[in-house]
């Protein structure tokens, strides 16, 4: 099992990367303000039973990966480090664009929710991602590495959901928030850039730590 401290630091960095604006709360608002609360919640389910799927697609691939080679799982904690902060680079070369409509045409719930789950699960930058990110806070010390991707996973669920149903409570007035600060998306890649970037830091600090064997 992950420690306590690990898994704080793993739920503070989740926090920071799911409350950053970018496309699954523009989605997530936009059905909102389109559709009502319904299709908010909806909206924000679709999205993270994506998310779901790409952890656990994560965590099978790395559990295989650790038991064929613990060099190759290193490797790969290395490789991750190495794209967080290419991220983190790309994002803040990135030139600030005008703030996105959040508007979205009018759906059923079921085709809102859908629509949600399909966009996130066939996006290969959210498994890159996901691969990058969990092998960061896997601690041989700790046990079962297989049994710590999942339950990282699972916080990472749980507080992105979390989240996300609460930007979809509050969509309409969110939207509105959101529409009077065109600066934030603005600028909101730089942010992005620095957060990728701080974590690509914190995983180099700890990356001593040795793959678990099972």
């Amino acid at each position: 099992m992950p420690t306590y401290g690990m898994l704080l630091s793993f739920s503070a960095a989740t926090v920071v990367l799911v409350m950053l604006p970018g496309p699954n709360l523009l989605y997530i608002v936009g059905n909102g303000i389109s559709g009502g609360r319904r299709a908010a919640l909806a909206s924000a389910v679709g999205v993270e039973l994506g998310t779901l799927v790409h952890v656990i697609a994560a965590a099978v691939g790395l559990s295989a990966i650790l038991q064929s080679s613990a060099v190759t799982f290193s490797t790969i904690k290395y490789l991750g480090v190495a794209y967080l902060g290419y991220l983190g680079i790309k994002a803040l070369r990135t030139t600030p664009h005008d703030q996105p409509s959040v508007a979205a045409a009018p759906q059923s719930t079921s085709r809102v929710m859908g629509r949600g789950l399909i966009v996130n699960v066939l996006n290969p930058k959210v498994s890159l991602f996901f691969l990058a990110f969990l092998p960061q806070f896997i601690d041989g010390q700790q046990g079962s590495a297989s049994q710590q991707i999942l339950v990282l996973g699972a916080v990472f669920f749980a507080i992105a959901l979390t989240i996300d149903l609460i930007y979809a409570i509050g969509s309409g007035s969110l939207g509105r928030w959101l529409s009077r600060r065109p600066k934030l998306f603005r600028q909101q890649e730089r942010i992005a850039g620095v957060v990728y970037l701080g974590l690509a830091g914190i995983a180099a600090a700890q990356g001593g730590h040795k793959p678990a064997t099972s």
